[in-house]
C-alpha cells in the first residue's frame, strides 16, 4: 500500500481535491473528521480539552467549538496544547483506518497539519494543494463566514504555505478552474499508478 498525504493551505481547496481523488477510487481518511468525532460529547477527550480549555466547555462534557476556535486559531501556543491532546488519538484511528485499506494500491491520508504534526513519517508520497491568498481567503469567506481577520490569524497559526510546497512531493495549483485540477489529479493517478505498475513488475 501506497501512503499519500494530502494537506494544504487554510481555504486552498484541500477537500476539492481529496473528493476529486475519492471520486476516482482512492480510498480518503479524513483527519478533520476523525478529530471531529473525538470532540463528541462524552468522548474522552472533551474530559482532558475541559482540563486544560475550561471555559470551553458546555454541560454535559460538549465542547463549545467556536469558543475553542477562537482561542487556538489566535495562538499557536494554545493549537499546540489541543493538537497535543487529540492528535496522538486521531493517529490510532488512522492507523487502524489504514489497516482496513491494506489490499489497496493506495489511500489518501488527508491531514491539514500534516507537516506541522510529524505525520508525514507515516506517507510515502505528500501532495500539497496551493492556491493564491486572495482565493483562500474568498472562499473561506463563502463557506465558513469569517471575518478577513480571523481567516488571517488562522493562516498565520499554520506552516507558510511556501514552506509546504518545498516539503511536497508533489503540488496541485488550485489557483485556476475546478477543471485544470481535476487534470492536475488525474496526471498524478497516472504517475503513481505507472510507477506502481513498474515496481511490481
Amino acid at each position: 500500500m501506497h501512503i499519500i498525504g494530502l494537506t494544504g493551505g487554510f481555504g486552498s481547496g484541500k477537500t476539492t481535491v481529496a473528493a476529486m481523488f475519492a471520486r476516482q477510487g482512492f480510498p480518503v481518511i479524513d483527519a478533520d473528521e476523525i478529530t471531529r468525532e473525538l470532540l463528541a460529547p462524552g468522548k474522552k477527550c472533551v474530559k482532558k480539552v475541559a482540563k486544560v480549555f475550561p471555559g470551553v466547555i458546555l454541560k454535559p462534557l460538549k465542547v463549545d467549538r467556536l469558543a475553542l476556535a477562537k482561542i487556538v486559531f489566535n495562538n499557536p501556543r494554545e493549537l499546540l496544547k489541543l493538537t497535543n491532546i487529540l492528535y496522538p488519538e486521531a493517529l490510532k484511528v488512522i492507523k487502524s483506518q489504514i489497516s482496513q485499506y491494506k489490499d489497496e494500491p493506495f489511500v489518501i491520508l488527508d491531514v491539514p497539519l500534516l507537516f506541522e504534526s510529524k505525520w508525514d513519517r507515516i506517507t510515502d508520497t505528500n501532495i500539497v494543494v496551493k492556491a493564491r491568498r486572495a482565493d483562500q481567503i474568498k472562499r473561506i469567506q463563502k463557506r465558513l463566514k469569517l471575518s478577513k481577520s480571523q481567516i488571517m490569524s488562522r493562516i498565520k497559526n499554520q506552516m507558510p504555505l511556501k514552506e509546504k510546497c518545498e516539503r511536497a512531493d508533489i503540488v496541485i495549483d488550485n489557483s485556476r478552474d475546478l477543471k485544470d485540477t481535476s487534470l492536475q489529479v488525474k496526471a498524478i493517478i497516472a504517475r503513481l499508478e505507472k510507477r506502481t505498475t513498474r515496481r511490481n513488475r
